[in-house]
């Protein structure tokens, strides 16, 4: 890796690892972080070019993202982890359970998609508007190359084939908003395509985890003791 992931690490048992979503950071699970810190080594990671995470000169995309989660728990010796991932970063953690599933004991995805056609148009159309638009002057600003950089994200990835979910070995928790901004359809497609997962819809949109995190906290916790 061209690059050290920034993270931040609060308690102490059998690590989980939190990823955030797209422009995002760490601090995006603060509620996650307080409550399974009590019980756990609770580990939450900048992506790159996120946080406090260089952006380095590897592409920018879901796939390098796994990666470059491979060579983060190998640095800090982490042979098998629960991964809880939201948004984006449910998109690499399932990209990385896909490529390494040996590595991941339990996987959470919370408002992950296999590809841009499984977010609701009206989130989708502005964010493709807004990727054109920031193209045009990414040659000459710095902020719209990275602006672009983020929305080309959530424009070109993730590309995964529902055939591609067979490899996941971890039992897997499927869990979303009742608003959320991926297509409830999508979501089960997800569900019903991976050997052993669980579907839990809880009230509130895509960021319930920050949101409502009593409710999500208990449905996480009910799903890591079974």
């Amino acid at each position: 890796m061209d690059i050290k992931l920034h993270y931040t690490e609060q308690g102490e048992g059998d690590p989980l690892i939190l990823l955030h979503g797209n422009g995002e950071d760490g601090t995006y699970f603060v509620h996650q972080t307080s409550h399974f810190s009590k019980t756990r080594r609770v580990i939450a990671v900048d992506t790159r070019g996120h946080g406090k995470s260089p952006r380095g000169t590897a592409p920018f995309g879901i796939r390098q993202f796994a990666e470059d989660l491979r060579a983060f728990l190998d640095e800090l010796q982490i042979e098998q982890a629960d991964i809880l991932g939201f948004s984006d970063g449910g998109n690499i953690a399932l990209t990385f359970a896909i490529l390494c599933p040996e590595r991941v004991r339990r996987l959470i995805l919370n408002g992950a998609n296999l590809n841009p056609g499984g977010v609701k148009p009206s989130v989708q159309i502005p964010i493709v508007i807004g990727y054109h638009i920031t193209s045009l002057f990414a040659g000459k600003s710095a902020k719209a190359r990275n602006h672009a950089e983020l929305l080309g994200l959530m424009v070109h990835d993730p590309d995964i084939g529902t055939e591609e979910l067979k490899k996941v070995r971890a039992k897997t928790l499927v869990i979303v908003g009742t608003k959320d901004m991926i297509r409830e359809s999508h979501t089960r497609q997800i569900y019903d395509h991976l050997p052993d997962a669980r579907l839990v819809i809880l009230p509130g949109d895509h960021f319930i985890a920050n949101k409502n995190p009593d409710r999500f906290n208990r449905a996480v916790e009910a799903f890591l003791r079974e």
